[in-house]
C-alpha cells in the first residue's frame, strides 16, 4: 500500500528552506564575527592600494596588522560606546561593518611609521631611545 504524505510534513514553505538557507550561509561565514571580518577586509584592501608596500615581508605586515586595528579598534569602540544593540538591526549592522573598515585605515600607517622610526635607530641602545620618546613626549624636538 502507497505511504500518504500529508501536506503538512511534505510542503515545506519556500520562505522556511529560503530562511534555513540564509541562517546557514550567516553561520558558514562566521556570524557577526564574519560580518566584522568583511569590514576588515576592505579595509585592507584600501589600505594596500593606497600605501603600496615595498617588500613582500610589508605586505604580510600590513595585512595583519590592519585586520587586526578592524577587528580589535572596531570592537573596543562598540564596547565603549555600548553599540550592542545595532546587532539586532540590518543597517546597524551595516553601521557596525563601517565602524570596523574605519578603525583598520590607520593601523598599517601606525605600524609602518613605528618600523621606520625604529629602522633608523637600528644601532641605538634601548634607553637612548626610551630617553628619545620620552623628550617627544614632552615636545622636544631632535
Amino acid at each position: 500500500m502507497p505511504t500518504v504524505f500529508s501536506k503538512d510534513k511534505d510542503m515545506e514553505p519556500t520562505s522556511t528552506s529560503a530562511s534555513a538557507a540564509g541562517i546557514a550561509a550567516w553561520k558558514a561565514i562566521g556570524g557577526l564575527a564574519g560580518f566584522g571580518a568583511c569590514g576588515a577586509g576592505l579595509a585592507t584592501v584600501v589600505v594596500m592600494c593606497v600605501l603600496r608596500p615595498r617588500t613582500q615581508s610589508e605586505w604580510v605586515v600590513g595585512i595583519i596588522s590592519t585586520v587586526v586595528a578592524s577587528i580589535s579598534g572596531g570592537a573596543a569602540v562598540i564596547q565603549h560606546y555600548e553599540l550592542h544593540h545595532w546587532a539586532q538591526n540590518p543597517m546597524g549592522l551595516v553601521a557596525m561593518l563601517g565602524l570596523t573598515f574605519a578603525c583598520g585605515l590607520p593601523g598599517w600607517a601606525i605600524v609602518r611609521w613605528g618600523f621606520n622610526f625604529f629602522d633608523k635607530r637600528r644601532k641605538a641602545d634601548i634607553l637612548d631611545i626610551v630617553d628619545e620618546v620620552r623628550g617627544l613626549a614632552r615636545g622636544e624636538r631632535k
